[in-house]
């Protein structure tokens, strides 16, 4: 494969991806009965192929419960998608589950996109 070839590049990388993605944002929703707004949680993307990957080692903290392990991680995803910073993003892949938040904009390539996530806790 030669570089310069974007088709191919893309298709290439996306092979790689092991993982779905099912994407959340709050939205204000009007309830139909009382009319009245409020915030709720919506999926805005799932089953969505990509890439979860592990972005800084992980810090562990001992509670009085149990040690807990936080991790950042990065996810990689079609550039044809538009994920908004904040949106709270679950990953399955490889037989674990990850939920994280968008830390920042995206990054766009021409190939695919590349998502800074913090994981998110009991979410």
């Amino acid at each position: 494969m030669q570089f310069g070839m974007v088709a191919a590049e893309r298709a290439a990388l996306e092979s790689t991806y092991e993982g779905l993605c099912t994407v959340s944002e709050m939205k204000d929703v009007k309830d139909p009965v009382t009319g009245k707004t409020r915030q709720q949680t919506i999926i805005v993307l799932a089953n969505e192929p990509c890439g979860l990957s592990q972005s800084s080692l992980p810090a562990a903290t001992q509670t009085v419960t149990a040690d807990q392990v936080n991790y950042d991680a990065k996810l990689f995803i079609s550039p044809d998608v538009t994920i908004k910073p904040g949106s709270r993003i679950t990953v399955q892949q490889n037989g674990m589950e990850f939920k994280g938040e968008q830390t920042g904009k995206a990054f766009r390539y021409a190939t695919h996109q590349e998502i800074k996530l913090k994981e998110v806790l009991n979410a």
